[in-house]
């Protein structure tokens, strides 16, 4: 990328805005053209050897260095440690906002008024119930069953429900699968929450805030009126805000995946529930909380970093793909554990939390490699002292990434460039076998 350079044809082009390739094979310079710092690879396929090869394909394992999207809604600068929703910083969002005024901005790409506020929450507040049959679908998991399983499962029923959810063009149609989604997510969770419990499924509150009606759906028991500590549902509400969007992730790229073939919502969704539920995604603070429970003491922890140095540990909860400063979500978390710890008393496991923190920001190995904490590592020590059991933490992720993965898969229905998803490959096997029968193989 330069000044001006010779073109294949003789001529001389401005190359301020474009990448000039030579072919080695052929002697070839092409003009690829530059947008947004990037280049279409389908510009690649007019490299040939000749005119009957298929041209040039890139290579990217995991998309490391691959965008399949123009979109508007997150903005992430790993390096500085930058989180954005439609353009407000995370930290202010997480300070003044509430969770359902946030996912009011992902899905609509502004903040509300109090009028449109108030519609939006009064909507998704009379939407929190699910069908009957969906709490007998429920009841049909054995006692055991992974929570993130139900989750997945009862998403994907949804759209057996709503059948008219299929028609996706049709924007009031539309309007009202984002509505249910997000509605009755807290639900179809606390249910799986209750029959991992053994205890009887308790209905929505609709008096009671978004957090803290989840709250009541988890711990009611015999109370008339289940009143939510306050100081908890603001954590909650924190959470779900930190939680809402996270850009092109594992789940979130499922969901747009799926969703490019003009499949209904809930079964798009059910595909970031799918994609949540591994444990390198949404299942990483469980991994911490294993992690502090086999530490088990302070003493342990001099030789369990040593482990991880020597390569026979794993330190969950530090560092991340995208993240090469501190991850602000996390700074925001850590002060939302105080008042957690306020009502539900020191969790045993903060002490070797907060001397493994010190060791990693202080120690040159760990400095170095810029393996600072991240959300997960805090987020897990919120929901084990909200008595969580390890295999709802994920649930609790897909609550609120419910709205982000939403207004990703509007953004993906409506926008004119993409196609269905079908990525290419490098085919490395056999070519022209000539088939045996059985008796001569």
């Amino acid at each position: 990328m330069g000044t001006e350079e010779q073109t294949e044809t003789g001529g001389v082009a401005t190359a301020s805005d474009t990448l000039t390739i030579t072919d080695n094979r052929t002697g070839k310079t092409y003009e690829v053209p530059v947008e947004d710092g990037t280049i279409r690879a389908t510009a690649l396929r007019n490299i040939k050897v000749n005119e009957s090869d298929f041209g040039v394909m890139s290579y990217d394992p995991a998309f490391m260095n691959t965008a399949s999207c123009r979109s508007a809604i997150t903005y992430l600068d790993g390096e500085a440690g930058v989180l954005e929703y439609r353009g407000y910083p995370i930290e202010q969002l997480a300070e003044h906002s509430t969770y359902l005024e946030v996912a009011y901005l992902l899905v609509h790409g502004e903040l509300p008024n109090q009028k449109q506020l108030d519609e939006w929450t009064h909507r998704i507040t009379t939407h929190t119930f699910v069908h009957e049959n969906v709490r007998s679908f429920m009841q049909g998991f054995r006692y055991d069953a992974h929570p993130m399983g139900m989750l997945l499962a009862s998403v994907g029923a949804l759209s057996t429900f709503y059948p008219d959810a299929n028609q996706i063009k049709d924007e009031e149609t539309r309007y009202l699968q984002i509505i249910r989604l997000i509605a009755k997510m807290p639900t179809l969770a606390a249910f799986a929450y209750r029959h991992n419990m053994g205890q009887p499924y308790v209905y929505p509150d609709n008096e009671l805030r978004y957090p803290g009606n989840f709250l009541s759906m988890l711990f009611k028991m015999t109370e008339l009126k289940y009143e939510p500590d306050p100081r908890l549902e603001r954590a909650l509400d924190i959470l779900f805000i930190l939680h809402a969007d996270h850009e092109q992730n594992c789940s979130t790229s499922a969901v747009r995946a799926v969703g490019s073939s003009q499949v209904d919502p809930y079964s798009a969704v059910a595909a970031g529930v799918a994609a949540l539920y591994g444990p390198l995604h949404g299942g990483a603070n469980e991994q911490v909380l294993r992690m502090l429970r086999r530490i088990e003491k302070k003493e342990n922890i001099a030789d369990f970093m040593q482990g991880v140095k020597d390569g026979k540990e794993r330190l969950m909860g530090f560092g991340h793909r995208v993240y090469k400063n501190y991850d602000p979500r996390a700074k925001i978390i850590k002060k939302a554990c105080d008042d957690v710890f306020e009502v539900t008393g020191v969790n045993p496991l903060l002490e070797i939390a907060i001397e493994l923190e010190k060791i990693a920001l202080e120690d040159e190995y760990f400095v170095k490699r810029k393996l600072y904490p991240n959300v997960d590592f805090y987020s897990g020590l919120i929901y084990e002292a909200l008595h969580m059991p390890v295999g709802m933490f994920t649930v609790l992720f897909a609550i609120p990434r419910t709205s982000g993965w939403i207004a990703q898969w509007l953004e993906m229905i409506d926008d004119s460039e993409q196609k269905i998803a079908r990525p290419r490959q490098i085919y490395t096997g056999e070519r022209g076998r000539d088939y045996k029968p059985v008796s001569e193989r």
